[in-house]
């Protein structure tokens, strides 16, 4: 089901602006027993990203309204939002101020992930497309994802679940979908700086705030390819998957997934994702 600006719909303006220059945000979000997780952070993502892309998104009220409406009665589902900066004509320069943004939203079926994913571990391919620099953009869950687009087909293997993305400096970011964490033997969580780009992922700023209630430290650096080598355990995480332990990096084989699993018994206690 989509919702355009309150109303059922199942076409888009062709002029939006989101169409034609990637120009808006969108928040992706698992919804369990009528329940959007983690909501509050997502939407403090997606206005925070409004106001870094300069577009006046006022309409809270009615969104929090559509999603509730759109969840209600959802055993467990996706719920995609989509906000861009409206209807223009041609050219980069925006309308007039006083356009409206235009709100688009989506329930998805949840995602049939292999049962195994979550404990022994996923393959992920070492991507060779490369994440370009931006700090304007950093951060920020914008519409411009061809890099991702890109760095996804590079494989069709069914048993490689991600891809591991570099950027332009050689620094180890993240992967398609999802944020990284590195794990090393004293407890000590480990994930990259994303000051330049990458996205700062609900699930992973709440690893970060919360890892000393399980006796983790954490911090957020710059991380070469040698660093991922030598970790004991790396694991992916974003709002829908959870917590994605891996068992192999290209040909480098990860044995251990203790603290990724420990880490997920964690956030599910919490709410911050469900079994899969």
């Amino acid at each position: 089901m989509f919702l355009l600006n309150g109303q059922s719909a199942d076409n888009i303006d062709p002029l939006d602006r989101g169409l034609h220059y990637g120009d808006g945000l969108f928040e992706t979000i698992a919804v369990v027993n009528g329940q959007p997780l983690c909501w509050d952070k997502h939407l403090e993502r997606l206005l925070f990203g409004c106001e870094r892309l300069k577009i006046n998104f006022n309409d809270v009220d009615d969104l929090e309204s559509e999603v509730s409406s759109l969840c209600e009665n959802v055993d467990r589902a996706v719920l995609k939002i989509t906000i861009t900066s409206g209807v223009g004509g041609r050219g980069y320069q925006r309308p007039e101020p006083g356009t409206t943004p235009t709100r688009l939203l989506a329930i998805h079926p949840w995602p049939d992930y292999p049962g195994g994913n979550s404990t022994q571990g996923i393959q992920v391919h070492l991507c060779s497309t490369r994440l370009g620099i931006n700090r304007g953009l950093a951060g920020i869950k914008h519409l411009n994802r061809l890099e991702q687009v890109l760095a996804r087909n590079e494989w069709d293997d069914t048993n490689t679940m991600e891809g591991l993305m570099l950027d332009n400096n050689d620094n180890v970011i993240a992967g398609t979908m999802s944020n990284l964490f590195v794990v090393f033997p004293d407890k000590k969580l480990i994930t990259a700086d994303l000051s330049l780009c990458g996205i700062q992922g609900i699930v992973r700023q709440y690893i970060l705030d919360h890892c000393a209630d399980i006796t983790y430290t954490s911090e957020v650096k710059n991380l070469s390819l040698d660093d991922i080598y030598s970790a004991s355990e790396i694991f992916f995480c974003n709002s829908v998957a959870g917590i994605m332990p891996v068992s192999q990096l290209a040909n480098h084989k990860f044995p251990s997934q203790l603290a990724a699993n420990e880490i997920k018994q964690f956030l599910i206690s919490r709410g911050v994702m469900v079994p899969s």
